[in-house]
């Protein structure tokens, strides 16, 4: 379990960094009438910014080369 989050951290950042802005910007921007579906709730934007950052950040995640020795 550890190795997995070890490898997985750089996601693990991306999520909780991403999750972090969704409520920034559901607190900061929103929806006044209620009508957006992603910004008219914390819970909402706040599960769509951390896909999204965990979407982001697994961009930069290095993968090992495999090779064959015959």
């Amino acid at each position: 379990m550890k190795q997995q989050l070890l490898k997985n951290k750089l996601v693990i950042i991306g999520v909780i960094l991403g999750a972090i802005g969704g409520f920034a910007y559901w607190y900061f921007v929103g929806c006044a009438n209620g009508t957006c579906m992603i910004t008219s709730k914390p819970l909402n934007s706040s599960i769509y910014g951390a896909v999204m950052g965990g979407l982001f950040f697994s961009i930069f995640e290095q993968k090992k080369k495999v090779t064959k020795n015959n």
